[in-house]
This record gives structure tokens, C-alpha cells and sequence, in this order.
């Protein structure tokens, strides 16, 4: 049996071949409406008839906190962080079938065809790292909120938001030592979720926050 506790150093010893759970990429899609033509206005030979004004179109505002979707995995980080990961591993490989979190709850709330971006950072092997960018309304962000939480995540405000943690130590039989992370942050509509295995990025969701908010 192998109990795995957040936050602990605690090593343990599982047995040997450790399985990633591995969740189909996700991709991004969106839909635009098709705009309706506006009628063409009828020429009438009233002398005393006149052109109504059209309406000016009502704009509503982005509401504070919230953010665009990224586009492209290259948006979510400064220029230095870009260019130091790109240094060390691929983005996207089409092999890398890891996720960015294992908690079941929030994985539900991923894969439900939110709007989502993903990235990776790895090749296919026991190293890596998995980022979605994804947003969400207020009562899934609560739902992942619940769920971290009561998973013991460590959860603590900042700046508009939420971020939690999670770490592991885990030992095969083989002495092959595994180091597991996540992190979230929730933070207007946006949910970043990141987990990783043997990979360390120091500043690196700090980086994706400071991008993306400025």
C-alpha cells in the first residue's frame, strides 16, 4: 500500500515501474459567432422623413482580475523564463501525455471541456512538467478551490487570489528517488494548474502570474 502525504519529506517506498497517470492533451477551441448583417436602410421620398441614428454598441467591460485566454504556450511566460525553458527541454511533445494535476476533482473539472491551453515541457520519460491555463466560472473555481483543499493542499491568499500546494518525496524499489509537485492558483476567471516530476522551475508560476496580470 503506499500513502503519499502532501507536503512531507517522507520517503516511501512503492514498487518498482511508477506509473504517471497519463489523461489525453487537451486543445483549445473556440467558436465565433457568424455577425448578422445589419438591413439596408429603404429609400423613402418623404420630404419630411429622416435617417434614425443607429445605436451605439454597449461594450461590457472585462471585469477586474479576469484575463484573455492565451493563444499560444509562448504568452505564458516572460522572455527570460521562455528562453531559459526552452534551453532545457520541448515544448509540447506530442509524446508527453502527463496532466497538471492529479487530484480527481479538479482533473474532472479539466477535462469537461472548459476553455483550456495546454504546455508541456518534457520528453516522453519520468521527468517533466504539464501547465494548463484555463477558464473558469465562479463555482468551478470554488469546486477546485474545496477540492485542494480537503486533498491537504497548502492554500494561502495572494494578490486577487489563491495559490496551493503540494509536494512529494516518493522512493521505488530500485532507490530511484521521485519528486512530485503541484501547484494552482485561482485568480479571477483563470485557473493555472502545474504538476511536475523531477523537474524544477524556480519563480515558475510566479512568472506565468506577473506575465499574464502584468
Amino acid at each position: 500500500m503506499i500513502i503519499a502525504r502532501p507536503h512531507s519529506a517522507r520517503t516511501l517506498r512503492i514498487s518498482a515501474g511508477l506509473a504517471v497517470a497519463a489523461v489525453l492533451c487537451l486543445g483549445i477551441a473556440g467558436c465565433r459567432p457568424e455577425p448578422v448583417p445589419s438591413a439596408s436602410p429603404t429609400t423613402t421620398t418623404s420630404p419630411t422623413a429622416s435617417p434614425s441614428a443607429s445605436p451605439t454598441p454597449t461594450v461590457t467591460p472585462q471585469a477586474e482580475g479576469d484575463i484573455q485566454l492565451p493563444t499560444a504556450c509562448e504568452q505564458l511566460y516572460s522572455a527570460a523564463m521562455l528562453a531559459s525553458l526552452q534551453q532545457r527541454d520541448v515544448l509540447n511533445d506530442p509524446g508527453v501525455t502527463m496532466t497538471s494535476t492529479q487530484n480527481v476533482d479538479a482533473l474532472e473539472i479539466l477535462t469537461s471541456g472548459i476553455p483550456t491551453i495546454r504546455c508541456t515541457w518534457a520528453v516522453p520519460s519520468e521527468t517533466g512538467l504539464a501547465t494548463n491555463v484555463s477558464i473558469v466560472d465562479e463555482a468551478q473555481a470554488t469546486a477546485i478551490s474545496d477540492a485542494l483543499t480537503g486533498a491537504g493542499f497548502a492554500c494561502e491568499s495572494i494578490e486577487g487570489g489563491t495559490i496551493c500546494r503540494s509536494e512529494q518525496t516518493m522512493v521505488t524499489q530500485d532507490d530511484d528517488i521521485v519528486q512530485l509537485t503541484e501547484t494552482h492558483v485561482l485568480r479571477g476567471n483563470a485557473w493555472i494548474s502545474t504538476s511536475t516530476i523531477n523537474f524544477e522551475v524556480e519563480g515558475y508560476t510566479e512568472d506565468i502570474i506577473a506575465t499574464l496580470w502584468g
